[in-house]
């Protein structure tokens, strides 16, 4: 039975809720229980709602909202629908019931309540999500409970007597929830996993891992099977594949690098065109389809790389030897071979499977050092390498013209990368600058993989595509409503449709500018989140029609699966029909599980990163920092500082004067003197407070008479024009507005997952 032909029919003007029988004759059905289990798994998913008289409909229909429930931090929650034209319902702290944040749910709508303000209350927890939950262990005389590290879960969980495995006071642990949460009770659990004491060395990053159920170790039968591989290429491994050993290829990585899976080379032809090859390593011929290899990967989907360790997709045996593509060693790789005019044009190409062996393991540091500065120890150590470089950087430049030619979105956000001590303590936070070296791999390795992606287009065969579809047009109306603010607009072409080169040419007018920053945040927040599926729909941030991942195979699935179809398409008589129906039913499969991996690796990286950053500011409480106004809220203002940590300025620390905030400027404005604090002014600051759990910086202005704006704006004309620009455009507007004054560094980074 197909999920479309029944959602169809229940959509249907006439439709009325039926029984399960009565279904099954409206549809054709026959297997009455395979009927029922399908009907269940689709209520359990919250497509459907089976009411008291076992009847099925559609939520929407009868006033529920299905959808996932994200909590505050204060208490109240939001159900995000399922169906994406519905508006988030919101959800008081006491009609949750005793859901949690995460859970699938089914709510129904109050009465009295429409439209963009819908309230609601939770009927039904249709999945729950925190069957283990991370957090902090405390023991009463009469009481012991834990308390969650997440702050979207509000309630502490009760630990009932003989479950607490020995747990001490502040010992960091993971507890299994026995008794889930109801109107006025606590959830109650077990203790399954004490991590160790807080603040003891490494438990900080080891309750994110076990917060996201990332798993370190791999299962036994997965070490013996990667154990039982030989780095030994004989004939067998040789076989049809063309021997490129003596060609320069160099890899070039960060300095911590140990699963290299890309290497590079390059030659200028006659005639001006260059050969470039992207080899990328040979995963598909160790990983096979079906295998113990294959199913851990196939679970994990992808690397995740924290700020002390990495928890990678494949053993280390095979992602840091086997695979890895070590300078001097033979290794069996994967090659696009591409002829590329001087416009940046690709020519013609080859893909073929082969066999290469690495020149140098370049580091992006010392390639720089080598383009930019001449450093003369680099230049005569790698003498025979530097005209390879110089031309690789020529080409990279060529190759990132023509893209931002046809309309490609460049967001350059600052990041920065943390340093540690042997404890694990953050000694130093260094912004990241993206240079040349960077800009090099990044250009070669989207060619290949634009190449591949359109190769497997044009014959045809299922594959994992790596796509990024246009922006909705909600989210365009709420981001031209904002960046009117600013005299901007990106205006549609004559089809109705938005070209992602309109996107550039805002960031191009703004670079520089104070409200570059909140600028690039919004229009990146309106963007789709860029996924994985088994249809070519194309990159919109990279206005490329066709694209894929094939470059990373050791820490990507979906890589490694390209691989696999491409070999497959090479071998004597291709893809059989029976073949290609299981490769489309697999290759949807395989792109849903990357896409929701993705997501909780880059939410785990993301909060060590916090974590690691917010640390390092306990350390320097009282001390003073310069920075620049990146938030405007009317509780204060957030400031960002140059190695990219931010913090809050609350408005009550602001003594000169009554501050109040300003929606139609982003700015908060003295009732008095008319100064103001504006998105992008410079400021100094000094660490007031640091809350490690709560990852929140405090900041308080040095010297505000000498860093506020006292430009001529009035508190009452700054209303005034509130009130017309609401009249002007509408809920969007101020919906708009909203969301982009709260925006914290967290909020923003956050955005930026699924770039490309």
């Amino acid at each position: 039975m197909d999920k479309k032909e029944l959602l169809a029919l229940m959509r249907t003007q006439s439709y009325r809720p039926l029984t399960a029988a009565e279904l099954m004759e409206v549809l054709g059905q026959e297997d009455e229980e395979a009927f029922r289990e399908f009907l269940h798994s689709l209520e359990q998913e919250g497509y459907i709602v089976r009411t008291r008289k076992d009847k099925y409909g559609l939520p929407e229909k009868m006033g529920l909202v299905s959808g996932r429930l994200q909590a505050s931090t204060k208490g109240y929650a939001f159900v995000v629908p399922r169906e994406k034209e519905q508006a988030d319902v919101y959800i008081s702290a006491l009609n949750l019931n005793g859901a949690m944040h995460g859970d699938l749910v089914l709510a129904r709508i109050l009465p009295g309540t429409t439209g963009r303000r819908q309230e609601g209350e939770i009927i039904r927890v249709l999945q729950r999500a925190n069957r283990r939950v991370v957090g902090t262990f405390t023991a009463t005389r009469h009481l012991s409970f834990v308390v969650p590290d997440d702050a979207h879960l509000h309630q502490d969980i009760l630990i009932t007597p003989g479950n607490s495995l020995g747990a001490r006071e502040k010992d960091k642990v993971v507890v299994e929830i026995t008794r889930w949460p109801e109107a006025r009770r606590n959830p109650e659990g077990r203790v399954v996993e004490v991590l160790g004491q807080v603040g003891q060395p490494g438990v900080d990053v080891l309750s994110i891992i076990k917060k996201y159920d990332l798993e370190p170790e791999f299962p036994p039968e997965v070490l013996r099977e990667a154990d039982g591989l030989s780095k030994e290429l004989g004939p067998r491994e040789l076989a049809g594949r063309r021997d490129l050993r003596d060609w320069r290829l160099v890899t070039i990585d960060g300095a911590d690098a140990r699963d290299l899976d890309d290497a590079v080379s390059l030659e200028l032809l006659p005639g001006g065109n260059y050969l470039l090859g992207v080899h990328i390593a040979d995963v598909s011929f160790y990983v096979r389809e079906g295998s113990a290899l294959d199913r851990e990967a196939f679970n994990r989907a992808t690397s995740v790389y924290f700020v002390d360790r990495v928890i990678p997709m494949l053993p280390p045996r095979l992602s840091n030897d086997i695979c890895s593509l070590n300078a001097g060693e033979d290794r069996l790789a994967m090659t696009a071979l591409m002829t590329i005019t001087p416009r940046g044009t690709v020519k013609d190409y080859e893909l073929f499977p082969s066999i290469i062996r690495v020149r140098e393991r370049m580091t992006y540091d010392a390639v720089r050092r080598i383009l930019v500065d001449g450093d003369p120890e680099l230049m005569e150590r790698y003498r025979e390498l530097v005209p390879d470089f110089q031309l690789m950087a020529r080409l990279a430049a060529i190759l990132k013209r023509r893209r931002e030619k046809r309309g490609a979105i460049d967001f350059d956000f600052p990041e920065a990368k943390v340093e540690l001590d042997d404890q694990g303590l953050p000694v130093a936070i260094i912004p990241r600058q993206r240079s040349v070296a960077e800009g090099i791999i990044e250009e070669f390795m989207i060619a290949a993989n634009e190449v591949v992606a359109r190769h497997l287009y044009e014959l045809a065969v299922p594959a994992v595509y790596r796509v990024h579809e246009e922006p909705a047009p909600d989210k365009m109306e709420e981001l031209n409503n904002f960046l009117a603010f600013f005299g901007l607009q990106i205006r549609p072409n004559r089809e109705g449709r938005f070209n992602p080169r309109a996107f550039q040419e805002i960031l191009t007018a703004v670079k520089g500018r104070p409200e570059e920053l909140v600028i690039s945040t919004v229009m990146l927040r309106s963007m789709m989140h860029a996924r994985y599926a088994g249809q070519c729909l194309g990159h919109f941030g990279l206005a490329s029609p066709y694209y894929c991942h094939f470059t990373s195979p050791i820490r990507r699935y979906p890589d490694l699966v390209v691989h696999r179809i491409l070999r497959e398409t090479w071998s004597p008589g291709g893809l059989t029909p029976q073949r290609m129906a299981e490769l489309d039913a697999f290759v949807a499969l395989a792109a849903a599980q990357a896409s929701e991996r993705e997501k909780v690796a880059e939410e785990a990286e993301r909060e060590t990163l916090d974590m690691k950053k917010v640390q390092y500011m306990e350390r320097h409480v009282g001390a003073t920092f310069t920075g620049a106004i990146s938030g405007v809220v009317p509780y204060g203002f957030f400031v960002e500082l140059e190695n990219t940590v931010e913090g809050l300025v609350h408005v009550s620390t602001l003594t000169d004067d009554y501050y109040h905030y300003q929606e139609d400027q982003l700015a908060l404005v003295g009732e008095h003197t008319g100064k103001a604090f504006r998105i992008g002014q410079p400021v100094e600051v000094l660490v007031a407070r640091v809350n490690v759990e709560a990852r929140q910086v405090d900041f308080e202005l040095v010297k505000p008479e000498a860093t506020v704006d006292t430009g001529p704006v009035s508190r009452v004309r700054g209303q005034q024009q509130v009130k017309s620009r609401e009249k002007d455009t509408g809920s969007a507007g101020s919906k708009t507005r909203r969301k982009i004054r709260g925006q914290s560094r967290r909020q923003r980074n956050k955005a930026t997952r699924g770039r490309s």
